[in-house]
């Protein structure tokens, strides 16, 4: 394997979903299979890594040539659940999405034109051979989309401070059916309440998404590199979870002024991971 860069990439937030070992047809069951067995399994950062190191040649690599043989592993209650990182599609499904986050000239300079479109292009002959691929692994940068919050609960929550050598870390894990079952009545509640928005928009996505996983899988909500940006204390006094939770329910008792009071508080708390990157 080539050596990777060891710089620690931060600021991008993950909503992963683990899926029971049962759930994969052969030959890729028996490939994670084994591949649970293994000692030297890579970590979170080392996935980071290796994307980064695929931007140092010139001209950079936009999107693996080859999909990736590795995931990311949980057992939960004896059952074995898998996290494919699929780095490719992934790479692929981002790369429509730079146009929207980076300037032009920027752009242009990160990843020329000409490696964009020939990139573009095998995205769409392998999709017109694969119509039905997802990921397990959705990715935002400079902030955890308020929508995901939805999906979890305070109760849920983990949070490490960390240590000189380790950095902290907060997470929520929660069973697909808690779930999908939070999307489905934060839905009823917010299409009751207002007649769109980004937040429902949001919901809907990632509730189809949900949809296509097993429903005894797991889903994790982790803060991964945006956990650089705010201090221990910060970190140790976010539930934006549960305001998120108090918001839907103070909009279904009809009591807006606390639906308000919970905005106020994500907002405020927002704010300052907003202003870095507006830095940047």
């Amino acid at each position: 394997m080539p050596k990777v860069s060891s710089v620690v990439v931060p600021y991008a937030t993950y909503l992963r979903v683990y899926e029971p070992l049962a759930a994969f047809p052969e030959p890729e069951r028996g490939h994670w299979a084994r591949y649970a067995s293994r000692p030297d399994r890579p970590s979170y950062q080392d996935e980071l890594r290796r994307s980064l190191a695929d931007l140092l040649p010139t001209p950079p690599i936009a999107v693996p040539v080859h999909e990736s043989g590795d995931a990311f592993v949980l057992e939960v209650d004896g059952v074995l659940c898998v996290c494919p990182w699929r780095t490719r599609l992934r790479g692929w499904q981002a790369l429509g999405e730079l146009g929207e986050e980076l300037p032009r000239p920027v752009l242009d300079a990160v990843l020329p034109p000409l490696v964009r479109r020939q990139a573009a292009l095998d995205y769409e002959r392998w999709l017109a051979r694969n119509p039905d691929a997802r990921p397990w692994i959705r990715t935002s940068t400079w902030q955890v989309p308020l929508h995901w919050f939805v999906l979890v609960s305070d109760e849920e929550r983990r949070f490490e401070k960390g240590s000189a050598e380790i950095p902290p870390m907060l997470r929520y894990r929660t069973p697909m059916v808690q779930a999908r079952r939070r999307v489905a009545r934060a839905l009823r509640t917010l299409r009751e309440a207002i007649d769109e928005g980004p937040l429902i928009d949001g919901l809907v996505d990632v509730g189809r998404w949900l949809e296509e996983f097993h429903p005894r899988s797991l889903v994790e909500l982790d803060y991964g590199g945006l956990v650089h940006t705010l201090s221990a204390g910060d970190l140790e006094d976010d539930h934006s979870a549960a305001d998120v939770a108090d918001g839907i329910e103070a909009l279904r008792r009809g009591d807006g002024a606390a639906a308000g009071a919970a905005y106020g508080r994500l907002v405020e708390r927002w704010r300052a991971v907003r202003d870095r990157r507006s830095a940047n």
